[in-house]
């Protein structure tokens, strides 16, 4: 496996993603928020997430499994709220023109 920081915001490592991708490499993002950045309220995702009755940390986390089937985020959660909200976000399938206007937003 491969470890990087990726994230929506801090995307530096895409050519490395590409290559674990085409060669079935797993790759755990560091940061997988951004460090709690995108999952701001009023931040970069908001209006998306209020649009689909979602978190934008759920959104963030969406994005990052629809770029990639070999990322495997592991966010941190400091409550079972927040903890509940991570897992809801696997369940979360985002359209291809979500994934665009997310890629855009940051």
């Amino acid at each position: 496996s491969v470890q990087n920081l990726f994230n929506l915001g801090h995307r530096d490592a895409e050519p490395l993603l590409d290559y674990a991708t085409a060669n079935d490499i797993a790759f755990i993002p560091w940061f997988p928020l951004g460090t709690g950045r995108l999952a701001q309220a009023g931040g970069p995702l908001d209006g998306l997430a209020t649009k689909r009755g979602v978190s934008p940390s759920q959104l963030a986390l969406a994005w990052l499994l629809k770029r990639s089937p070999v990322l495997l985020p592991i966010p941190g959660t400091s409550s079972v709220d927040h903890l509940a909200d991570n897992v809801a976000a696997a369940d979360l399938e985002l359209t291809d023109d979500e994934f665009t206007e997310l890629t855009a937003a940051v």
